[in-house]
């Protein structure tokens, strides 16, 4: 038997991370294929070995392609972008104002198309018809849904659209993959990529593609740690204790050990010098566990913020045997870091009760999000949860499942283990250690945090957070000020190699198909083969090597060219990518502030959708940034990170679920059903702005009543009462369904 067939873990596995266990054959992949896409750790450590995603086109002599069958000047109608008026293929007043020259030269104005789509009209030579109503994908789509004759391309969710297209509704991509070499190529190229937007498995439209998936990079690990690291310095480095005569006491301690009271761990890490990986064992023999420790004393009395922080320099010395020696800050922020959430609770005590050390004023926040008053950023506390206490599934592609050792699908919302960890993120609450904005949803934000030297630590993106050592943080030129991305903590994950669980590294947090895409209406085309054969033509040139330089960095306008046209290049993880113009540079401050995503969509239409190119957001990456993600970088490449695959693996454990689950339509209506757990905007689990979530706010305030009183009445609450049980089980029937599609049609 085929390894394969006894395999559901369908993605794609990292060759430099086998000795987690990925050891799935290989897929077949064709001379004229991509390759997968570097992203942002890797885009900013060039020590990685990974390969840029554009793929070669395929040899079209004789070969008549989607681009050669329509006629010059088919007008295309547009209903796509990403998030709002501003983020569309064309200016808006807020954007445009009275008119805005950019670094082209050209000045445009309100309701004009963006250079990319100027540049998209010429190449293509289409005319694009601009139908966006500045919608987030789900509420563009269910505007359009009732007249999708009014417009031939459109934005939706993934889920969205595999339903619609399904239902007849939008064009199946899979008929016209031998016209579209680019796209095809692609997809041979990554198979998981193609996995994740099949639209169906059964019937006659069985591997089906409904939409064109939307890579903000790919094959990288997105959010990380970040941490005020010149806080730690001052706090733990340097000979003799800590000294201050200015501090507050801890608050009475709520948070409980994590890691071992006794015994030995014994961790792989990355030398200092960056160029080995070697081990060092934590000794709670030896040195104890730092918040037994600390809790103790508590329960005895008042323990003051500098008693605190010579606890945690003695426990550091004690633990590693003297591995830190007088930099004990390396734990942390080093690239031979080690620290764990029970050492992260111990140094987060020592900050909030140190403030006048660190910013000279009564008070310092410990953990914060981006947007303590939005959804869609607090949910990131939920995220950093999960990576500090080993759970699986809060930072899932498709909603909170994940693939267990059992090869089955498993919904952390109903896992003990989901609520264990949301409890001790709750302790952190009741000792202040999270923003009291977090808590009580005011309006803060990151850059008012880091502007102000309140906040500590967030868990978010390196590229748009880091920038604000330079437009906030530095604002006087402090060069000792650092925000920059720290290492994955180590944590017990049960990945099935040993019983007891498995003390390492591991990110869940791993870029792939995001759930935002374009489709193509059937009822828009009819039965104009212009229209259609012109659709498919703009997707499969976004595809294209060209095409996805276009879509990530603009036109060549925006980019810096040799005397005889050529890009000037640098090399980006081995491949020579497009170096930006100055000019587009200076924009790119003057208009954003150094926020490269901003920028791009806001200005250049770049960015909107299929596979952004982290080359760009590598150049506008500010230096701590580079350094932070630098180095986490050089951890998943030696391997003391772990995290999901994208290639077929022995231990499916190890693969991230599809985007999007080929449910049939009468399952999707079943599962429609169950709004308290599926409908974002009215139910329980929402992650965008405005809307409730349930995880966030058992962080923020514990539990309630009405069925949610407690652990166990939450998760019975939830699989019962919510239908979960039944979710998950028609969840599981559309996995076994694309596994058996799998072995049968793409492994074959």
């Amino acid at each position: 038997m085929k390894k394969s067939k006894v395999l559901v873990a369908l993605l794609l596995c990292v060759s430099m991370l086998a000795a987690v266990g990925c050891g799935g054959k290989e897929l077949p992949v064709e001379d004229t294929t991509p390759t997968p896409a570097p992203t942002q750790a890797a885009q900013e450590s060039q020590g990685t070995e990974k390969n840029d995603p554009t793929p070669t086109p395929v040899p079209q002599e004789e070969v008549k392609t989607v681009h050669d069958l329509y006629a010059e000047g088919t007008t295309l109608r547009l209903a796509c972008g990403y998030n709002s008026a501003k983020t569309g293929i064309s200016f808006s007043a807020d954007i445009a104002g009275e008119g805005i020259t950019l670094a082209d030269g050209v000045t445009y104005h309100t309701g004009d198309l963006k250079p990319t789509w100027v540049e998209l009209q010429k190449i293509l030579g289409i005319k694009i018809e601009d139908k966006y109503q500045g919608n987030k994908a789900a509420d563009e789509f269910k505007y359009w849904k009732e007249q999708l004759d009014q417009v031939d391309m459109l934005t939706g969710t993934a889920a969205l659209l595999t339903e619609y297209g399904n239902n007849g509704q939008l064009v199946n991509f899979a008929e016209y993959l031998d016209l579209m070499p680019n796209f095809k190529a692609y997809l041979e190229a990554n198979t998981i990529v193609r996995l994740s937007i099949t639209g169906s498995t059964t019937g006659s439209n069985k591997g089906a593609i409904y939409f064109a998936p939307y890579f903000d990079g790919v094959n990288d690990i997105e959010r990380m740690p970040l941490m005020r690291t010149d806080w730690v310095v001052k706090l733990l480095d340097g000979e003799g204790s800590f000294e201050s005569a200015a501090f507050r006491n801890l608050a009475g301690a709520a948070y409980e050990p994590y890691m071992p009271t006794s015994g030995k761990v014994e961790v792989d890490v990355v030398a200092l010098d960056g160029t080995k990986t070697e081990k060092v064992t934590k000794n709670y023999d030896n040195a104890g566990n730092i918040i037994k420790t600390m809790n103790d004393t508590l329960a005895k009395g008042n323990v003051t913020g500098v008693e605190a922080v010579n606890m945690l320099r003695t426990y550091i010395d004690k633990a590693y045997n003297g591995y830190y020696g007088t930099t004990r800050s390396n734990l942390f922020i080093g690239q031979n870091a080690a620290w764990d959430a029970d050492e992260l609770v111990a140094l987060l005590r020592c900050v909030v009760a140190n403030p006048q050390t660190l910013n000279g004023t009564d008070n310092v926040e410990g953990l914060f999000s981006r947007e303590d008053s939005n959804t869609q950023r607090r949910v990131d506390m939920v995220r950093f949860a999960g990576i500090l206490f080993g759970v699986r599934g809060l930072e899932s592609r498709s909603d909170y499942l994940y693939i267990g050792t059992d090869g089955q699908l498993h919904d952390a919302r109903q896992d003990e283990a989901t609520y264990e960890a949301l409890e001790r993120m709750n302790a952190l609450v009741k000792e202040d250690l999270i923003s009291e904005s977090f808590v009580n949803s005011s309006n803060e934000k990151s850059a008012t945090m880091l502007e102000n030297d309140l906040g500590f630590m967030s868990y978010d993106y390196n590229q748009t957070q880091t920038i604000l050592n330079q437009t906030k943080l530095n604002k006087n030129g402090d060069e000792g000020e650092k925000y920059m991305a720290v290492m994955v903590p180590v944590a017990r994950w049960y990945d099935g190699t040993n019983a007891n669980g498995v003390y390492m590294r591991f990110t869940e947090s791993w870029r792939s198909v995001k759930t935002d895409a374009w489709a193509i209406s059937v009822a828009g085309i009819g039965n104009d083969k212009n229209k259609l054969y012109a659709a498919l033509s703009l997707i499969d040139y976004a595809y294209s090597e060209k095409g996805q330089i276009l879509m990530s960095y603009g036109p060549d306008a925006f980019i810096k060219t040799n005397a005889d046209g050529s890009y000037v290049t640098f090399n980006f993880n081995g491949k020579e990518m497009p170096v930006i113009a100055d000019a587009t540079y200076t924009s790119l401050w003057e208009l954003a502030d150094g926020n490269y995503t901003n920028f791009a969509r806001y200005y250049l239409g770049s960015t909107l959708s299929f596979v952004k190119s982290q080359a760009f957001e590598y150049q506008c990456t500010h230096e701590v940034g580079k350094e932070g993600a630098g180095n986490i970088s050089n951890a998943i490449g030696l391997g003391t990170i772990k995290h999901l695959m994208l290639e077929v693996c022995d231990n499916p454990w190890y693969t991230s679920v599809p985007t999007v689950l080929p449910n049939t339509t009468v399952e999707n209506t079943l599962l429609n059903s169950y709004t308290e757990i599926t409908n974002g905007a009215s139910g329980y689990f929402g992650v965008s702005k405005g809307q409730n979530n349930l995880l966030i706010n058992i962080i923020a305030g514990g539990y309630t009543g009405d069925g949610l009183s407690d652990r166990k009445e939450t998760l019975n609450t939830i699989s019962k009462t919510w239908n979960g049980t039944t979710y998950l089980a028609l969840k599981q029937q559309a996995w076994k369904r694309l596994a058996d599609y799998y072995n049968d049609y793409i492994n074959k």
